[in-house]
């Protein structure tokens, strides 16, 4: 992966459909795709249980962009190293889950990912500033995490306006994951954000054996930034 604040779009994989990951993949990728995004939910850390290691490595092969593992599991720290053995590109660990995410930020680097930092909708941006020289990308949740399809809440946008600020000339991107479409992904990228996760605003409307539509979804959000 080589830095740059280009707007990238990031379908996630949960809201498409499970029987054909592999196929969905390649479809998305061919209708313009930056990155794929894979959300891994516990039922403990999150209401509510997706998948794991072993489906990461199983769609790892038909990933050619870039593979972008968000982890909202508690504990972290005994998961990273499958999941870098998977295939992830980025693993993004929430600094809500466990005591030490200083341990696990270097954890994640050891292993040659890129380490990600999840901040929850409560969680104020100022929680980050401590760790900005330890991560390459951090995931603004703009929901609350475990259930796709939920309504993007905008008293976060001002939370991408601080990081923005506060990341300065450091090579850390900025994510959003929750409720984006063509009409919220304007205002985080205007506050400073770079890659913008969507499940059912790009997978909505197609299928594997109908694709279009996902690229018609991906280049309206692209439209409006």
């Amino acid at each position: 992966m080589t830095f740059d604040r280009s707007v990238k779009i990031a379908p996630s994989i949960l809201a498409s459909d499970f029987a054909n990951f592999g196929a969905e993949i390649q479809a998305v990728e061919a209708q313009g795709a930056d990155w794929i995004h894979v959300d891994v939910m516990d039922g403990h850390f999150v209401p509510n249980i997706t998948f794991g290691p072993a489906t990461c490595a199983a769609i790892r092969p038909h990933i050619k962009t870039v593979m972008d593992v968000h982890l909202m599991i508690a504990p972290v720290d005994p998961y990273i190293d499958a999941f870098a053995n998977a295939g992830a590109d980025v693993i993004t660990a929430h600094i809500e889950a466990g005591p030490h995410i200083h341990r696990t930020l270097q954890a994640i680097r050891a292993t040659g990912a890129k380490a990600g930092l999840a901040l929850n909708p409560g969680t104020p941006a100022e929680a980050a500033a401590p760790l900005l020289d330890m991560v390459d990308l951090i995931c603004v949740m703009t929901v609350n995490p475990g259930f796709g399809g939920q309504k993007f809440i905008h008293s976060c946008v001002q939370k991408v306006a601080q990081l923005r600020e506060m990341i300065g000339d450091r090579e850390v991107h900025i994510e959003i994951d929750g409720g984006v479409d063509p009409t919220t992904a304007p205002l985080v990228v205007a506050a400073g954000a770079d890659v913008l996760v969507a499940g059912s605003a790009v997978f909505k409307g197609g299928s594997v054996d109908n694709p279009v539509p996902y690229g018609e979804n991906i280049r309206a959000i692209r439209a409006v930034v």
